[in-house]
């Protein structure tokens, strides 16, 4: 994409509404624009970097065996009744009456239209087990919307939803959605530590929050420092293997993690040494849940086991806030100078900034380079304006592209091109094909 045809609206100046580096950054880049309190519309750049996360949470659900589907936003308030969260749930739920005097509700989770989905197609366990899950929409009336998209009103979720004839089988769906996830937030370029939390409205006795360890989190945690040095990386698991997903597990929560909600001191001080006790700020970006019967049984979700008796299915649910991600990502991936993307998320791979606009040779090599950089199968964005260097330098480090290629009449001279490290700052001169080389090497298993 060339910059002169593409529509990013960056702002010179800091919102005054922005308390936070993800909600100033985002605005400062043009990646959203406040439509009301707590809604956004995203523009291109930021809808780039959505649907980059929305693609790696949709990879890594159905590598492990979890089937993709939609359901609607809107539902309908006698399911709601029959599970009896209607009226529990409170006014963040969003309540409206259609012109047929019928009520609806703007879903802020799926747990009743799931099993009322399951409960009208499935009646054997020989249909078991089943892991269904969507990307939608969703909307939760926040007293006191704040800090961008890390608490709207309005938000892109990832619910995931098990069904399962006994509880060790449920249980081992849990397990295979920690390690779904673990595997998603390394692929976004975060440690997203998972912790014993509190259920909330969700119900249960089993749940993880996956916390990203940040100053601007909302929810203060407790945790062992060793946790911090676990690394998932690209190790293959068989998903059908409980024994695999089980080890996962515990190597994964077997230290003390824990939220606000969950945490004890005195359990903090015995099972951790005083060195290794840590107290920080988190970010909330997915959790998951085991609640065993709490919805098919009122809800009559019911399969004929291998007895022939009619027995109400385990279930459990599983969400990962996929437009938070995006908060939480620029809250751990930033500096003074703006958003700094792992190359796993970026919405540009590379930024080629042409000091000399105009110039025959710098203009040609920069058209040769951009050609060469799609050949080889990734995105580039080509700062072809009339700025002055520092300006495009700037633009580039506002939005954070990983990588920048910069061509000038100076070191076409001398047959190379500047390939600099948005991280790192470091740059190297290298033939403008070497550059390209290196770029398809670094990206190589990160796409």
């Amino acid at each position: 994409m060339r910059l002169s045809r593409y529509f990013l609206p960056v702002l010179k100046e800091t919102p005054s509404e922005a308390q936070i580096a993800s909600h100033r950054l985002m605005l400062r880049a043009g990646m959203i624009k406040q439509s009301s309190a707590g809604i956004y519309s995203w523009l291109p750049l930021g809808y780039k970097v959505l649907r980059r996360i929305e693609q790696i949470v949709h990879e890594e659900q159905q590598r492990a065996g979890h089937i993709p589907m939609l359901m609607p936003t809107l539902q309908s308030a006698d399911l709601w009744r029959e599970s009896g969260r209607y009226d529990a749930y409170g006014p963040e739920m969003l309540r409206i009456r259609d012109r047929q005097d019928r009520d609806l509700l703007y879903g802020p989770t799926n747990e009743e239209m799931i099993t009322d989905i399951f409960r009208s197609h499935v009646s054997s366990y020989r249909d078991l087990p089943l892991t269904l899950y969507h990307i939608q929409w969703k909307f939760r009336d926040e007293i006191r919307p704040r800090f961008g998209v890390m608490r709207g009103r309005e938000f892109l979720m990832k619910d995931g939803y098990n069904f399962d004839l006994t509880r060790e089988a449920a249980l081992h769906a849990y397990n295979r959605h920690l390690v779904s996830y673990l595997r998603s937030y390394e692929r976004m370029g975060l440690q997203a530590i998972p912790m014993r939390a509190e259920s909330g409205p969700i119900g249960g006795d089993d749940t993880h929050e996956f916390l990203v360890l940040a100053e601007t989190g909302e929810s203060e945690v407790f945790y062992d420092s060793e946790i911090t040095d676990l690394k998932f990386g690209d190790r293959r698991i068989d998903y059908d293997s409980v024994e695999e997903c089980q080890a996962v597990m515990e190597e994964f929560t077997s230290r003390y993690a824990r939220t606000d909600d969950t945490h004890e001191e005195s359990a903090f001080e015995t099972q951790v040494p005083e060195e290794r006790r840590r107290r920080a700020r988190g970010i909330e970006v997915g959790q998951i849940f085991y609640f065993g019967t709490k919805y098919s049984e009122p809800m009559g979700a019911t399969v004929v086991d291998p007895e022939g008796n009619r027995v109400p299915v385990h279930m459990g649910s599983h969400g990962i806030g996929v437009s938070r991600l995006l908060g939480a990502i620029i809250e751990a991936n930033h500096d003074d100078n703006g958003i700094i993307w792992p190359e796993g998320v970026t919405p540009f791979h590379v930024g080629i900034v042409n000091l000399k606009q105009g110039d025959e040779a710098a203009d040609l090599a920069c058209d040769q380079i951009y050609n060469a950089v799609v050949e080889a199968g990734l995105e580039p964005l080509y700062h072809d304006g009339d700025d002055r260097a520092g300006a495009k330098f700037a633009t580039m480090d506002l939005i954070g592209l990983p990588w920048r290629i910069t061509v000038g009449p100076r070191g076409l001279k001398n047959g190379v091109v500047e390939l600099t490290s948005r991280r790192t700052g470091e740059s190297e001169e290298l033939a403008p094909d070497q550059a390209v080389t290196k770029l398809a090497q670094i990206y190589a298993g990160k796409l």
